[in-house]
């Protein structure tokens, strides 16, 4: 089994997870907090948190399974207040999104294409939302939750 430890956070829905990625202050632990307490009766499972800060990344056969360091075992930085512990943790989670942060508005209405990033040799889907609009935490659900159509060529 291949392994490594990424800069990023992590959160889940279900047993599927999503790995945030951006600079520190891009707002990765904004977007993960927000996308905790979106209600779970409209989601159909109970958004978690696996990991702030440091995601360690597995490889499980095809698939890839996150997980968090034990030292930050369910806690989040909340920029402004400082650590807090969240009880909505998730132990571990299967990778299924990659989704890199950008603020700076330079990306098309509609994607062309679906896109892929290759992680511990495993095809993972990605896309790029701005952590900071107010509708962020739903897009991010709805892309763990597979929602959206793939873009007709």
């Amino acid at each position: 089994m291949r392994k490594k430890t990424v800069h990023g956070t992590c959160v889940a829905l279900g047993g599927a997870g999503a790995l945030l990625r951006g600079s520190c202050g891009s707002g990765k632990s904004d977007l993960a907090l927000r996308f905790l307490y979106l209600p779970s009766d409209r989601l159909g499972a109970e958004p978690a948190l696996v990991a702030d800060d440091q995601v360690i990344l597995l490889r499980d056969g095809d698939h890839i399974v996150a997980s968090c360091p034990q030292l930050l075992d369910s806690k989040i930085e909340v920029r402004g207040c400082g650590i807090a512990h969240i009880k909505t943790g998730a132990s571990r989670a299967t990778l299924k999104l990659v989704v890199d942060l950008d603020w700076t508005g330079d990306r098309p209405r509609f994607p062309d294409k679906t896109e892929w990033e290759t992680v511990l040799d495993v095809a993972v889907r990605r896309i790029i939302l701005d952590p900071f609009e107010l509708s962020a935490p739903i897009k991010l659900a709805l892309a763990i939750q597979d929602c959206f159509e793939e873009p007709v060529d």
